[in-house]
């Protein structure tokens, strides 16, 4: 793709008031401090990352936390981002302090405390199908998070101690959430749903003093007992160092009888230690203290535990949820996630400006595609997060959510997971939701609890991309035809890789359980973002600045860049026309490169996975690379297409693109634990001698006729 090929893509919305955001009022307040001249989104950008410690200083007054102590400096500008420099030193705070209560706009100390209103609703619990409903008062939270506090203090917990939770997006997870945090520990989450190697390939490394885990879960309409899973779980934890035991989290009224599970006290039992003690004091933690370990997807190996900071995940937290995402405390948010994924972070941190978080526990497409879609209504939600998954059902089945419920209220909906096509955004302005919705479509992830590109409400919406890079983080593109190195910056339009050439808050402080100490370039936290070139993040992502609308375009996994003769493209270009090109008969697809060692060049293999009932045949194969080739290009048409039983996802459903490139270009690869159907990748082997199922597909064509 060449610059000359970028058109301005169709403009699909704008905000009615721009000047009303608290965006426009920050830069505003930029401009009278440091007389400037700041007037769109993309000055605000460009002065946020050329004067760093200006902007994350204008920032940390905006966000107004409660914290003790003073800095002398924001950052170490001149740093280099391998040494991964530490903000805000000086300061100390607590991330449980700061979602449970809140500064007054006027108070003089710095840790003048107000109760976000005790009556007032926080959390909203929904249970699979709406079928059971339950509302958690701002009072009720704290008070429960605060006993649960005191237990785990009288169990052992002290300030950097790992507590895992393997939950559903309950009111019971978040209070284990806030109560690790209060006393300045390390939580960590997984979901119910996945398997218990992949359970254990994270806890394991992790080495936690508790396991909380939800007795039963529900999904699809089934209620499944995890008690064997617990069992099993807590036999691969027999020689974890310091590993004390499991707690069964209660999942429906009546707890289940864990007495066949070993090493595991109830919830009741564990909280009954503490009965009529105290509350404790919020740990004060400093800035770039740890407090939340994520998780790679580990699609090839051991996922790796990343680290993040209380204050580098609150600060940018605050940033993007009411800078970029405009949420005040009258807003009601509805995130769908598990909380295996880093999205489960995103769903409670609006906690943070007073916002009301609806937590969903199941499928949403239980025991209908409309009843997910009706909860946004009745709920009043203001801010829908979903994937690009759950529209393509939406779009698919032609269901169309502005006709089943009343979205008056909805302001913003976010979509992330996997890149949003263009067809997407075109259902959802011309069918699927009210033309006043700002679509968000927004990437950036584990790596940094935060967003590389993401919605703002002073830029237009344009069909496709990201609307732009978000405040204060730095990003370039580089040539990725320079392998390593210095590395080369590309003009805007053209696609490269996406790195961050200088430190922002919220980078992972280090990897629990690397090898080395950050920032030795011996670390695993080296070696996955600093070791491809000097001095600069290397994300992974394939991408490009559009140049006229600033828009950030995610064109895929930079490791899965497709480079059949030295053409390189994206994945997504190639879902965009299948998803998008009228072949109702096929359900979703899988595009990979292929490389052995005997190949002299790369071929693009498309894998098409079918609507039951419907056929593959070698029409449909025709049809498919004529519409990639006059959509495209020519030079973009697979070499092979060929159907598959399944397409190996996460527990996320993302689909897992890397373990089938290396499966088809000669390797033997360990599936990890954090994939959904493993078993979906012995299908895969047989494409590394893509010659022999091309003649056998020949030759039962020729049978046939």
């Amino acid at each position: 793709m060449a610059s000359t090929e970028i058109t301005t893509p169709r403009k699909l919305w704008e905000h009615p008031n721009p000047k009303s955001t608290e965006m426009y009022k920050f830069m505003q307040d930029i401009n009278k401090k440091h007389c400037l001249q700041l007037k769109t989104f993309w000055d605000l950008y460009q002065y946020s990352i050329t004067h760093r410690s200006q902007f994350w200083a204008q920032t940390f007054l905006f966000a107004n936390l409660l914290h003790t102590g003073t800095y002398a400096r924001v950052v170490d500008e001149p740093a280099p981002i391998e040494t991964i420099p530490r903000w805000f030193e000086g300061v100390h705070l607590n991330f449980a302090e700061n979602l449970l209560y809140s500064r007054g706009p006027s108070s003089t100390s710095q840790r003048s405390t107000r109760h976000k209103e005790d009556s007032k609703i926080a959390l909203t619990e929904v249970r699979e199908g709406a079928t059971e409903i339950r509302d958690v008062s701002w009072g009720q939270l704290r008070r429960e998070a605060g006993e649960l506090a005191a237990a785990m203090r009288e169990h052992g917990v002290a300030k950097g101690d790992r507590v895992v939770v393997v939950a559903s997006n309950s009111v019971d997870t978040l209070k284990c959430f806030l109560a690790v945090a209060w006393l300045g520990g390390l939580f960590s989450s997984s979901s119910t749903d996945m398997g218990v190697q992949g359970v254990l390939q994270r806890t394991l490394q992790v080495t936690p003093k508790y396991i909380f885990m939800d007795d039963f879960a529900i999904y699809n309409g089934k209620k499944v007992d995890l008690r064997e899973k617990m069992a099993a779980i807590v036999d691969g934890m027999k020689e974890a160092k310091d590993f004390r035991g499991m707690i069964s989290l209660p999942r429906f009224s009546s707890p289940a009888d864990i007495s066949s599970v070993p090493k595991t006290l109830t919830l009741d039992n564990f909280v009954s230690k503490a009965r009529g003690k105290p509350t404790p004091e919020f740990e004060q933690c400093a800035f770039h203290d740890p407090f939340f370990i994520a998780y790679s997807s580990g699609t090839t190996g051991t996922p790796k535990c990343i680290v993040h900071s209380i204050g580098g995940c609150l600060i940018s937290s605050a940033k993007e949820t009411r800078l970029h995402g405009e949420a005040t405390p009258e807003s009601v948010t509805l995130q769908y996630t598990t909380t295996g994924w880093i999205m489960y972070f995103v769903s409670v941190v609006n906690l943070l400006v007073g916002a009301r978080s609806v937590l969903y526990d199941g499928s949403p497409f239980v025991p209908d595609l409309t009843t997910f879609v009706k909860l946004i209504g009745d709920q009043k939600v203001t801010k829908f997060g979903t994937s690009p998954r759950w529209m393509f059902e939406m779009q698919k089945n032609g269901i169309k959510p502005r006709e089943i419920t009343d979205m008056s209220n909805l302001k913003l909906v976010t979509s992330t997971g996997m890149v949003l096509s263009d067809q997407q955004f075109e259902w959802f302005y011309d069918v699927g939701f009210p033309k006043h919705v700002h679509l968000g479509n927004i990437s950036g992830g584990t790596d940094l609890a935060g967003c590389f590109g993401q919605e703002n409400p002073l830029a237009p919406v344009h069909l496709g991309g990201t609307q732009g890079p978000s405040l204060g983080t730095p990003i370039s593109i580089y040539d990725s035809l320079i392998p390593s190195g210095r590395g080369s910056p590309v003009a805007h339009g053209i696609p490269g890789e996406l790195v961050a050439p200088h430190a922002f808050p919220n980078m992972p402080v280090f990897f629990f359980n690397d090898p080395a100490a950050s920032p030795s370039p011996q670390s695993r936290y080296f070696q996955a973002y600093f070791a491809k070139y000097d001095s600069v993040w290397t994300h992974g992502d394939f991408v490009y600045l559009h140049p006229e609308t600033k828009g950030l375009y995610f064109l895929g996994r930079a490791d899965g860049v497709l480079n059949p003769s030295g053409v390189r493209f994206g994945s997504a270009e190639i879902y965009g026309v299948v998803e998008g090109g009228g072949f109702e008969e096929v359900q979703d697809c899988l595009c990979v490169g292929q490389r052995r060692p005997q190949d002299e060049d790369e071929s693009v293999m498309l894998f098409l996975l079918m609507k039951e009932g419907k056929s593959f045949t070698e029409d449909l194969v025709q049809k498919v690379k004529s519409a990639i080739g006059k959509g495209l290009s020519k030079r973009h048409v697979p070499k092979y297409i060929f159907e598959t039983p399944e397409i190996p996802t996460t527990v996320n459903l993302k689909k897992v693109e890397l373990p089938v490139k290396q499966i088809v270009s000669g390797k033997i690869v360990k599936p990890s634990g954090t994939l959904l159907n493993p078993g979906s990748l012995e299908y895969y082997y047989q494409f590394a001698k893509v010659e022999e199922v091309v003649k056998r597909r020949g030759e039962t064509v020729k049978s046939k006729l």
